[in-house]
């Protein structure tokens, strides 16, 4: 059997969380709202979203198309808690989690699904377990990856338990419109649209990837492997204490696209500089935004090199925002590198495998060999370093 990763995400939490809280708003449209100027919706139940109602809406709005919306503040620090209660409700079946933020995480259930009769029964406890001893619905993904899972888990809200296999990829997956994809932005989509691409089935399989590789960059390859449903990420649940960071907090929530590209380039050339004064690469790229609700959202990737560049730094963070990151009032934004190594260290291991021995009697008869066959004009004569090959 393959590997079994289950995307688990609670449902409208912050919404649950207050009926929790106030049992007398159960069955009624209530948002979750901060204190921000702007008056943002953080969050809405499901009763309010059947009238439109969802995140990042202005409040004055909302009011407009459900006027019997009740609005209430968030309580953060009850949010915490049940956020840790739901992570060792996890625990009980693996220690492979990886926490994608304070809602939702992926879980390597390879081996505990082992111990049931049904491979479904688990998911099945599981949502039952942390509605009936927490009082928080989810749904759940089942799928071989975590691109997949994350994309089961979204199929079916709330309290739905989805499986999604590689073969079920071109019926389940492709028909889906692009702006559902993870890893496709609210900015990319309407370029993707201009492009003809409108469902994840015309990106998995593009007729001028050149074209995408304007959109994507250098990730053009591993967003088309996940249209096709390949994703070789693993969890990242054994954090590296060596970390270096940077963040910081606005006065005012911002939400402007440019503004936080601009915070993002600025966090970067601060983390940049000082992890070249202190000699140091690292190949896990962290983000942590803080919305204005005071709910905290980490996202996290593993790349194939080491990097310590403000460039490298920053078009890894910004493309982290852009997957997986809400248009909602941000007051805090941070960006980390881990998984620290001196230069040296990196450096010695590239050298090891990359770089010919420094042999110099051999690099001299190499060049005078180079220097003997440009003065052979005879085409069936073999070149001198071919027979010098063979030997060495």
């Amino acid at each position: 059997m393959g590997k079994v990763i289950y995307h688990i995400d609670l449902n409208s939490f912050f919404a649950s969380a207050e009926v929790l809280l106030d049992p007398t708003l159960k069955g009624k449209p209530i948002a979750v709202a901060g204190h921000s100027r702007r008056g943002v919706i953080s969050t809405a139940s499901y009763e309010a979203r059947q009238f439109g109602v969802n995140s990042a809406m202005p409040t004055a709005m909302a009011l407009q198309l459900c006027p019997n919306l009740i609005i209430v503040n968030g309580h953060s620090s009850f949010y915490q808690e049940l956020s840790l209660k739901f992570i060792e409700t996890i625990k009980k079946y693996t220690s492979v989690i990886e926490q994608a933020s304070i809602d939702e995480c992926y879980a390597d259930m390879s081996e505990a699904i082992k111990n049931f009769e049904r491979p479904m029964d688990l998911a099945w406890q599981i949502q039952t377990e942390l509605l009936n001893d927490i009082g928080l619905k989810c749904s759940i993904g089942v799928a071989p990856n975590k691109f997949l899972a994350k994309m089961a888990s979204d199929m079916k809200k709330p309290m739905g338990i989805t499986v999604l296999r590689i073969q079920e990829v071109p019926a389940k997956l492709w028909p889906l419109k692009i702006d559902d994809m993870r890893g496709v932005g609210k900015k990319t989509a309407p370029i993707l649209h201009d492009m003809g691409i409108h469902t994840i089935g015309d990106l998995a399989n593009p007729t001028d990837i050149e074209k995408l590789r304007l959109v994507f960059g250098k990730n053009t390859d591993t967003i088309i492997q996940k249209a096709n449903g390949l994703d070789d990420s693993e969890l990242i649940c054994d954090w590296d204490v060596k970390t270096m960071s940077q963040s910081t907090t606005f006065t005012n929530d911002l939400t402007d696209y440019d503004e936080l590209k601009s915070v993002f380039l600025q966090l970067s050339k601060k983390l940049s500089t000082r992890m070249g004064h202190e000699n140091k690469v690292g190949n896990l790229i962290t983000i942590t935004i803080k919305y204005f609700d005071f709910s905290i959202s980490n996202r996290s990737r593993k790349l194939d090199e080491y990097i310590s560049s403000s460039d490298d730094i920053y078009q890894n963070a910004l493309d982290l925002f852009d997957e997986n990151v809400e248009d909602i009032p941000m007051r805090l934004i941070g960006v980390g590198v881990s998984n620290l190594k001196n230069k040296e260290e990196i450096q010695v291991q590239i050298n090891l495998f990359t770089q010919k021995p420094e042999l110099s009697e051999y690099s001299k008869t190499q060049e005078l060999i180079k220097k003997l066959n440009k003065s052979i004009s005879i085409p069936s004569l073999k070149p001198a370093s071919s027979l010098l090959k063979k030997k060495g």
